[in-house]
């Protein structure tokens, strides 16, 4: 079976965008948000990432 990345639906702090990320990388959520802290503190790179990946991540489809 072949993973897809899509945004969390259980594990959210603003849409789930990190938790997704983590979630298709086998990593602890916490990790994916501190690099997008760090991301953000280096440039602001960060914010811009988030935002982009929040809109073009689909929703996660819960069965």
């Amino acid at each position: 079976m072949k993973k897809k990345l899509y945004k969390s639906s259980t594990d959210k702090k603003i849409s789930g965008v990190c938790a997704g990320i983590a979630e298709y990388f086998d990593l602890d959520p916490t990790l994916i948000r501190l690099a997008w802290v760090v991301l953000t503190m280096l440039g602001g790179s960060g914010i811009i990432g988030y935002i982009i990946a929040a809109l073009v991540m689909p929703e996660e489809k819960n069965i």
